[in-house]
């Protein structure tokens, strides 16, 4: 195959990844009314441990307590993401809530690359985060936007412990493993909150869905990807979800838009891009599945 067209099939897997993931959480919101939002979380960390136990298939053994410690806090971050997340989701609209989550890979990524003018990136995405709370998506819930801050930090700190994890795990065991501790802490919550609502088979069908929307299919195409195009170009492609996630709530949660947070959405995806290739350009720089992903 021609390297061009290599290059122009891997961006599809990855916009495709996005896509999923937007309509994962579309699902997702639509399940709030009747587990919640922790609930919801339950049931996508249930199920997508299930599904990659079964794909990865991971070796318990031969790990050292270092090791166990770096996956269990990874397992603690990736539940605290979720929560964080859903939480966010179930009182700010998607779009917002994925441009104000977006700040923290961010700004990981203007901090892993120590230039001082890196720092103008960061400041442009948040004055687009400001610009979200001047009317853009109606009148922003207060608390919704401190979960989609506090998920912000939270998914920098994903971050962090998903290349320590990886380093000490191979391929996608820790990832599995971490997926299973995250689902033990997230189910007795959801459960507790969702009453039998949890265990209605039309919940859970939907559950396994956002699952699969939201993780399995994503990661995989991602994988792909990663194979066919340089880390800069995956990174800048993924500084593209907070536009996607937007286009999805207005088309499946018809979710009002004006052309302030048009403007606000532009100026975060901007820095994001300025971001990614600063970092690329630094001294230092994260994978790139890590920086935006």
């Amino acid at each position: 195959m021609h390297p061009r067209s290599r290059s122009l099939g891997a961006v599809g897997l990855v916009i495709a990844g996005l896509l999923c993931q937007d309509v994962g959480a579309s699902f997702a919101v639509l399940l709030f009314p009747s587990v919640g939002a922790l609930g919801m979380v339950a049931l996508r960390l249930g199920f997508s441990a299930i599904i990659l136990l079964v794909i990865c298939r991971p070796r318990l053994r031969g790990h050292s307590l270092r090791d166990w410690l770096t996956v269990v806090l990874f397992g603690i971050a990736l539940a605290s993401m979720n929560a964080l997340f859903y939480e966010a989701l179930d009182r700010v609209p998607l779009g917002a809530t994925v441009t104000i989550e977006v700040l923290g890979p961010l700004v990981l990524s203007v901090v892993m690359s120590r230039r001082p003018s890196s720092w103008l990136w960061a400041a442009l995405a948040f004055v687009g985060v400001a610009l979200l709370g001047q009317g853009s998506f109606g009148q922003l819930d207060a608390l919704g936007v401190f979960f989609a801050f506090a998920a912000s930090a939270a998914w920098a700190g994903y971050i962090l412990l998903s290349a320590r994890t990886g380093q000490r795990f191979p391929k996608l065991d820790g990832l599995a493993i971490a997926m299973t501790i995250g689902a033990i802490i997230a189910m007795p919550v959801g459960i507790a909150t969702s009453g039998p609502a949890f265990f209605q088979p039309s919940n859970l069908l939907l559950g396994a869905a956002v699952a699969v929307l939201s993780s399995t299919i994503p990661y995989a195409l991602e994988l792909l990807a990663l194979r066919r195009l340089p880390s800069a170009t995956f990174s800048i492609l993924m500084s593209l979800s907070p536009a996607i996630a937007t286009t999805a709530g207005l088309v499946l949660l018809h979710q009002e838009l004006t052309i302030v947070g048009v403007i606000a959405i532009a100026l975060v995806i901007t820095a994001s891009i300025g971001a990614v290739r600063s970092a690329s350009t630094g001294p230092r720089k994260l994978d790139a599945a890590d920086q935006l992903g």
